[in-house]
């Protein structure tokens, strides 16, 4: 019994440091587990890059180039901006550089009530998309700092928006397309490079996203103490190296592992996450991309790719795709843009039994239409799956209950002598054929199951704003008047007592607070989430119960 006891504890304490754990980095505080802590992000006042230098080249062109490119400092907040705007999508493009320093997505509210607004360009935040020219020998191209002049705008003949600016420096002209399709959170743009020079260089286009290394405003009481972390922070996709995120510290200290090249023929994508949304920029596959991510200064970073275009002959013109995703990490939706991009929606580590689960939820909720009984459902399936090894569980339990008060009596008899307790244990547990760890293993199976779900009801942007019933508007926020974590709390003290008594005084006293310690820390989780454990609570409460019952007829008998 005090071998299980510990096992259990064990998985409780473990559980808890995790979610301690992810509590400190959620503030800004170093990982429990990394090797060293992380110096902030921005706290390197000593940096001499400049937040306007443009990208150097990754590979395949001279690395000499970024010595003589402009580094003025401009003010994107200052230039003219250009609306383009369909039903889910608000952007504003500046004139300076014809960059993306605006987005507002019109169907996803915040607290109050107003459009989120994913790009900003404001003393207090920094996160937009970019792009421009970079050449050998003739740095001055229309890049992300040029003057763009608005030359057309208006709807084409499908009805969709449009805009189209222009700058032309040193001979070379880059046009830039912004198409909006309804309903779409995906930015068509395309790069028209048009060379006037004899004799000109290779030219080189660059995509990228810049964003400061601030986590988004926290929400929940408290200012979000008690929330879960999830990741911040630049990601990059390639069909060779999979999905990989990069942390802004890595970058700050020049650790940053991305993905080299997307090769030719091969879909890859650059990426900035953050808790629900995210931006991506999507290329053609024609040829070979390089990735790069660095620091561009204090406390700002950026993630892009290299395009190479060759050598435009006199009087050519180039047309380069590519596309822009700001919105929702949708999952549905994801797959349908781009391969791989799904992966957006972070899972953690077990994304491998995360992505059924919300698969079997969605599916559930496309036939209730109520994401609150879809999680109801969810979690009496769940239940009905681990049935055989929950009953294996409830019934050691109980056939540890029956024989508690022998135990007491054994603890009292071999007060003064452990090594004789543990063999009488022992042997009465051999003569009623009971395994004291019987009921831990069923347990630890589940876990990984709880905590995929926990992840996916943290991740699923599905579920945001989405009500239950009554006062349970929003199932990814906590219950506002706490009623969940209350009724949580009384379900885990009723498990408690149809639980045996722990023989040792203090171990039961803390099975008798533990309930309202898990209440306390629960009222700060999603409400989706405490209301998975409501019902899985009370499920097992009615379960053990009619297990106990049956063991006491029999005892009876």
């Amino acid at each position: 019994m005090d071998f299980k006891k510990t096992i259990l504890w064990a998985v409780f304490s473990l559980s808890a440091l995790m979610l301690y754990n992810n509590w400190q980095t959620y503030q800004g505080k170093p990982s429990l587990f990394s090797s060293a802590p992380s110096k902030p992000a921005g706290s390197d006042q000593g940096t001499n890059q400049n937040k306007d230098d443009l990208p150097s080249p990754v590979s395949g062109t001279p690395t000499n180039l970024s010595s003589a490119l402009p580094k003025e400092n401009v003010n994107l907040g200052q230039s003219e901006k250009f609306v383009l705007e369909n039903d889910v999508l608000r952007l504003e493009i500046s004139s300076t550089g014809a960059n993306v320093i605006d987005a507002k997505l019109l169907k996803e509210l915040n607290a109050d009530q107003k459009p989120v607004e994913l790009f900003q360009y404001t003393p207090a935040h920094k996160y937009f998309a970019r792009s421009g020219l970079i050449a050998i020998g003739n740095p001055d191209l229309p890049n992300h700092t040029s003057a763009f002049k608005l030359q057309q705008a208006g709807k084409d003949g499908s009805g969709r928006p449009f805009l189209v600016l222009a700058s032309e420096r040193n001979g070379v002209k880059l046009e830039k397309t912004f198409l909006l399709n309804p309903g779409s959170y995906v930015i068509d743009v395309g790069h028209r490079i048009t060379q006037s020079n004899a004799n000109a260089n290779p030219l080189v286009l660059y995509t990228e996203i810049v964003r400061d290394g601030t986590s988004e405003p926290k929400v929940g009481p408290f200012g979000g103490a008690f929330s879960a972390s999830t990741f911040t922070g630049p990601a990059a996709y390639t069909e060779n190296d999979k999905f990989r995120k990069v942390n802004f510290e890595d970058i700050e200290k020049s650790k940053a592992e991305v993905p080299k090249q997307i090769p030719a023929g091969q879909s890859g994508w650059v990426a900035m996450v953050q808790h629900y949304f995210a931006s991506a920029w999507i290329p053609g596959d024609k040829v070979a991309r390089d990735i790069y991510a660095d620091k561009v200064d204090v406390n700002l970073y950026r993630i892009g790719m290299q395009i190479p275009l060759g050598t435009i002959d006199k009087g050519a013109t180039v047309v380069e795709k590519a596309r822009l995703f700001v919105g929702p990490q949708e999952e549905k939706m994801l797959e349908g843009i781009a391969p791989g991009l799904e992966l957006l929606k972070d899972y953690g580590y077990l994304t491998i039994l995360a992505k059924p689960i919300f698969w079997l939820l969605a599916k559930i909720q496309s036939y209730v239409g109520n994401w609150g009984w879809s999680i109801i459902l969810l979690t009496i399936l769940i239940k009905l799956a681990f049935f055989p090894l929950s009953a294996a569980s409830y019934k050691s339990m109980a056939r540890m209950k029956e024989v508690q008060p022998r135990l007491v009596a054994m603890k009292e008899q071999y007060k003064g002598d452990p090594q004789k307790l543990n063999q009488a244990m022992m042997e009465m547990y051999k003569k009623e054929k009971i395994n004291p760890v019987g009921g831990c293993l069923p347990v630890v199976i589940q876990i990984p199951v709880f905590i995929s779900l926990y992840w996916v009801l943290l991740s699923s942007v599905e579920t945001r704003g989405a009500p239950w019933i009554g006062w349970i508007h929003d199932l990814s926020v906590p219950d506002p008047y706490y009623i969940l974590p209350i009724v949580m709390a009384i379900s885990m003290f009723v498990q408690t007592k149809l639980n045996p008594t722990p023989p040792d005084p203090i171990q039961a006293k803390v099975m008798l607070y533990m309930p309202i310690v898990f209440s306390i820390m629960f009222f700060f989780f999603p409400a989706g989430l405490v209301l998975y454990w409501v019902v899985n609570n009370m499920l097992s409460i009615a379960q053990q119960w009619q297990i106990n019952k049956l063991f006491g007829k029999k005892a009876g008998a």
